[in-house]
């Protein structure tokens, strides 16, 4: 189908050239910084606390969002985008409260240090050690002991794999569930191998033209993009990993990993479930799932999360 109309509307007010700025980091966490809705007129959960967590590389700041009054709680760590390099907790508020009210999950939202300040593997490791922390702390988070999930959106969703990976091997802690918003799983864009990286390579938001320019942030450094940990679609033993839940975008360069990915996964005997929005383009969470089309993206995961 098209692209959504009203989503439409946006795209036809940014200027198209041919000649792309350099991308600054700073100048690209402004846009992440823009004014969201109030805080009252955002989706309401129980509480929403601020906390800084101390792990053994440094203190990440988290936000932790409890759905309503109970003894115990499933948790689901959740991973932001912003293409390694910007992107906060504040950023993706908006996304997470209604997933954490919908689920009933306790949601914890991780602030892991950005790129290019810190680049691979100190993000990674960030959400990874968060998330082992969040584990050593069941008492304290009221954790069900049970249910650990992590979700994510684009480079959160890398993150997403990335940690599961690392969690299986390193076996400190279990992860249950793994879900991935339009996740960018493969950083070595030298080659265009997805048809969606052509398809959808200019007009939509993110150019696929610029991926390489975006990725080179988190990639300082002799960093070799088929590290299964830096690009987690080019791990061949996909065994033992959590159930996925996969959300890819019609029109999203990166569509196609995403769903390449969640192909691999069920070939190597992990349970997926996969959904495509049709109009929609990368980064839709937040923006556009007030539409009428979209409006089930956060009852859909909730289900995924909430199903044995």
């Amino acid at each position: 189908m098209p692209v959504h109309p009203e989503i439409k509307k946006i795209l036809d007010f940014i200027p198209q050239s041919d000649t792309k700025p350099k991308i600054i980091p700073e100048e690209h966490r402004k846009m992440f910084d823009a004014p969201i809705l109030p805080v009252e007129k955002r989706v309401q959960v129980y509480s929403v606390e601020e906390r800084t967590i101390p792990t053994h590389e440094a203190e990440i700041p988290v936000r932790i969002y409890t759905p309503k009054e109970a003894e115990s709680y499933p948790i689901l760590m959740y991973f932001h985008g912003g293409a390694f390099f910007s992107g906060n907790l504040e950023s993706h508020d908006e996304i997470v409260r209604p997933i954490c009210l919908e689920s009933g999950y306790k949601v914890i939202s991780v602030g892991y240090r950005l790129a290019p300040e810190y680049p691979f593997p100190t993000p990674l490791k960030d959400c990874y050690n968060v998330t082992k922390w969040a584990a050593e702390h069941k008492d304290e988070l009221q954790w069900d002991g049970k249910n650990l999930a992590l979700a994510g959106d684009s480079a959160g969703g890398n993150l997403v794999a990335a940690v599961s990976l690392m969690a299986r091997d390193k076996k400190e802690f279990a992860i249950t569930k793994q879900v991935l918003y339009y996740p960018s799983l493969d950083l070595d864009v030298s080659e265009f191998r997805y048809p969606s990286l052509v398809e959808n390579g200019k007009g939509y938001f993110v150019e696929s033209d610029q991926l390489a320019e975006y990725n080179s942030f988190y990639l300082i450094g002799n960093v070799e993009t088929d590290n299964p940990l830096v690009s987690p679609i080019r791990e061949e033993n996909l065994e033992d990993l959590p159930a996925a839940l996969v959300i890819t975008a019609e029109y999203d360069p990166m569509r196609d990993e995403g769903e390449l990915f969640a192909e691999n996964l069920k070939k190597c005997g992990v349970p997926v479930e996969t959904k495509r929005y049709e109009g929609a383009t990368h980064g839709f969470l937040g923006k556009f799932t007030h539409l009428d089309e979209y409006k089930d993206v956060y009852k859909r995961t909730a289900k995924f999360l909430m199903s044995k």
